[in-house]
Formats: C-alpha cells, sequence, structure tokens
C-alpha cells in the first residue's frame, strides 16, 4: 500500500493540471450522512421531498425538512483533514481546481479558492420570481418559507433539486478541467450520479491519469482508475500528503 501512496505522490507532483473531483465521503468524515446507502439521508426522508414540483407545491413543508437537515445540522459542521489537505495541494500549486458533487460548502471552508461546485451551494438561496440571491445568513429561516426582501418571491436553495438544470457555470467548468488535466483525483465519490459521474470517464478519455480514494471499490475502480487507495479520505489524504513531502 505505501508503495502505492508513493506512486500516486509522484503522479501529482509530475503533473501539469491536477484537479480534485469530491463526493459525498469526504464529508461524511466531518458528521455530514450520505443521502444514499444504509445511514443515508433517504432512509429517513422521502427523496420526493428534494423534487422541484413538490417544492412549488408543498413550498412550507419542502423548506421545513431542507431547514433541519441542512440548515440546523450542517451549520455545525466543519472542514476535516481531506478538506484542508487539498486546500494545501492547491496552495502549493499542485492542484487547480475542486471539483465537488456536495453542496456543504466545506472545501471553500478549508480554504480552497477555485472550487466549482457541481450541485449548486447551501449557502446560497436565490428568489423563483426575481432570480436575486441572497447569503443564507441574510435570511431568517425561523419564518418558513423565506421571501425575496425586493419582490415577495419564495426564495429557494442553491441547489439543484431533481427536475432541475445543472446550474451553470459550474457545469461548463467541471467538464473543462477535466478535458485540461493530467492527473485527476477522486475523493469519496461512487459513480452512482448522473451527470456528474461521467466527469472522472471525461478526464481519463482526455488522457488523465486517476487516482481513486474510496474505503470500498466503487463504479469507478475498474473502469477508469489507475492507482486505487482503498482508504477513508483523511487517512488517504494525510498518508498522501506525507508522500508529496518526501518528494
Amino acid at each position: 500500500m505505501t508503495f502505492m501512496y508513493a506512486k500516486a505522490a509522484q503522479m501529482i507532483q509530475s503533473s501539469k493540471r491536477c484537479v480534485a473531483f469530491t463526493g459525498a465521503g469526504i464529508s461524511v468524515e466531518s458528521g455530514i450522512p450520505p443521502f444514499r446507502g444504509e445511514n443515508g439521508l433517504w432512509n429517513k426522508y422521502d427523496p420526493q421531498i428534494f423534487d422541484i414540483q413538490y417544492f412549488h407545491t408543498h413550498t412550507r413543508h419542502s423548506w421545513e425538512v431542507i431547514r433541519e437537515i441542512f440548515y440546523d445540522l450542517f451549520g455545525t459542521i466543519r472542514p476535516n483533514a481531506a478538506h484542508y489537505a487539498l486546500a494545501e495541494l492547491e496552495a502549493n500549486n499542485l492542484l487547480s481546481a475542486v471539483i465537488t458533487q456536495n453542496v456543504d460548502n466545506l472545501h471553500y471552508d478549508a480554504g480552497s479558492i477555485v472550487v466549482h461546485e457541481f450541485h449548486g451551494s447551501l449557502k446560497n438561496v436565490v428568489c423563483l420570481n426575481c432570480r436575486t440571491q441572497y447569503k443564507i445568513l441574510e435570511v431568517d429561516l425561523n419564518v418558513l418559507p423565506p421571501k425575496c426582501e425586493k419582490c415577495g418571491g419564495i426564495l429557494k436553495p442553491g441547489v439543484i433539486f431533481f427536475g432541475e438544470a445543472i446550474p451553470e457555470p459550474a457545469k461548463t467548468n467541471s467538464f473543462n478541467e477535466a478535458g485540461k488535466a493530467d492527473c485527476f483525483i477522486l475523493i469519496g465519490t461512487t459513480g452512482m450520479v448522473a451527470p456528474a459521474n461521467m466527469i472522472p470517464a471525461n478526464a481519463k478519455s482526455n488522457g488523465a491519469q486517476i487516482i481513486e480514494i474510496n474505503p470500498y471499490v466503487s463504479e469507478y475502480t475498474t473502469s477508469v482508475t489507475d492507482v486505487f487507495l482503498e482508504e477513508q479520505a483523511t487517512i488517504a489524504m494525510e498518508k498522501l500528503m506525507e508522500e508529496i513531502e518526501k518528494l
């Protein structure tokens, strides 16, 4: 296993443009439950609450669940060692960008600068009427659903719901990064969610070497991965940083 970390470190060190692609597995270690799987949110909450049509027809109920899951819980969450390691790689010019499927803002909180939030961010809300955006800290969630100060329209979290398109420019930027990268680090993503799961294959087809960090085999392991570090994100990134420091 040590050899694999050394190999991955060398790939990162020698790359011209390295990009990270993160999923729920990196944030689980900060205490955020995944959506899918044994302890996933979908086992506790009905996924249709996060369908855009349901949001339009049952706005208050959707907001009550959203507030409970995301703002009451996620508001207390902090970045972990893996988030900080990615920020450090970027600061040392060894990482060009992070593409994330997560909506928790933890990459920014850890100090990453170039982050493409493929599914949007909980830190922002948008008016469905006039499209004005607000920081969540500017919004009173004691009164649901929250309303736009400018036009009185309903505010919606700045994340994509089922039935909505991937936000721009995050979608274009993410696929562009995949097309330019010669090294691609997958962390905590299983390849189950479309169209995000197309991004690593896009990177591979454009010649990138793929490093995968996951505690178990994923959809990517046998299809695109060159170096598989079978470990939790925090442990793997700490080991990887140690190997990079030796170079």
